[in-house]
């Protein structure tokens, strides 16, 4: 049987460059393509497609509907590296358990995750 593979997150916006460059200066993906009217960036297995819609407001006015988690190596340099940017936090850097966790809102208002996880939360799974 096959199963589905999540390819890819549409991230609408009424500024998709704006939004683009903070998420390369946040997150550092591994690529970072423009392919047609989208701004394409890789992070792993998936890619994040931000572009523009006509039905989208400036902030997002559910952001807890969707997070995008980012598992990454060192969450606390990644964090030095938003706090930087000047992000401002739902939830600043925590430990739970080992695994280390912060909740960032992007220029959009929407949630994203920063997870470095324990190596026993990672056995666990």
């Amino acid at each position: 049987m096959n199963h589905p593979n999540l390819g890819g997150i549409l991230l609408a916006s009424t500024d998709p460059d704006r939004l683009r460059r903070w998420y390369a200066a946040a997150l550092e993906p591994e690529e970072n393509n423009d392919v047609g009217t989208y701004k394409a960036l890789k992070f792993g297995a998936t890619w994040v497609l931000i572009d523009t819609r006509a039905d989208v407001s400036d902030k997002n006015p559910e952001p807890g509907r969707v997070i995008l988690n980012f598992e990454v190596d060192d969450a606390r340099a990644v964090v030095t590296r938003m706090d930087a940017l000047g992000v401002t936090w739902l939830a600043e850097l925590e430990d739970r358990d080992g695994s280390l966790f912060a909740t960032a809102i992007d220029p959009d208002g929407n949630y994203v995750q920063v997870i470095q996880l324990s190596d026993a939360a990672r056995a666990a799974m």
